[in-house]
């Protein structure tokens, strides 16, 4: 008898291998190891580059919208795992570093709606560019989480269902909406400061 798990492993193994194949032909780059699994949408692909070793989960949604800048461009790194039902969607420049958790149900995004003309439904209004995201190395964004043209630093902890929509500093911990620095790490004293 085998244990289920092990036609799992090859099936997935299998699927990592034909996505590496396959998937270079669509990406601007796809690293090996990665793999999207059960995609809700992917758009834009010659304009996304995708690390070794990346996972993106069930329902995953990544999107380049062109047309707004000339050369738009999501980046995601090396070993970066974006949990289930999330969002990244760029229309100038999005780029999630390496080694980065997402958790589900995240949206990242460097724009908005306008909504500025009321007679017109925002619909059928431009989108407005809100200003480029970076999500920092060794960053885990929570469950939740929405980041609207602003910047993360690199290992950073943001807390679950929290709106980044400012730029956060490197070694911080974040909440709230919209989010706010609680605590963070020193560099001269090497210790940990609540705010």
């Amino acid at each position: 008898m085998f244990d289920i798990g092990i036609f799992f492993k090859i099936k997935n193994r299998l699927s990592t291998f034909f996505q590496f194949l396959v998937y270079p032909i669509f990406f601007k780059s796809f690293g090996v190891g990665s793999r999207i699994l059960r995609s809700k949408r992917v758009c834009g692909s010659t304009r996304i580059e995708v690390g070794s070793n990346t996972f993106i989960n069930n329902g995953g949604w990544i999107e380049v919208i062109e047309g707004y800048v000339d050369s738009p461009l999501l980046s995601i790194g090396n070993r970066v795992y974006i949990g289930n039902d999330s969002h990244i969607i760029a229309i100038d420049s999005v780029v999630i570093e390496d080694s980065v958790i997402i958790a589900d149900r995240v949206h990242i995004a460097d724009y908005s709606h306008r909504y500025d003309d009321v007679k017109t439904p925002i619909i059928d209004q431009p989108l407005s560019l809100k200003g480029a995201v970076r999500v920092g190395s060794g960053t885990w964004i929570g469950e939740g989480v929405v980041i609207i043209g602003a910047k993360v630093g690199k290992n950073c902890v943001i807390g679950a269902m929290s709106l980044v929509n400012k730029d956060i500093p490197d070694y911080s911990v974040a909440v709230g909406v919209p989010a706010k620095v609680v605590r963070y790490w020193c560099k001269e004293t090497g210790l940990w400061v609540q705010c």
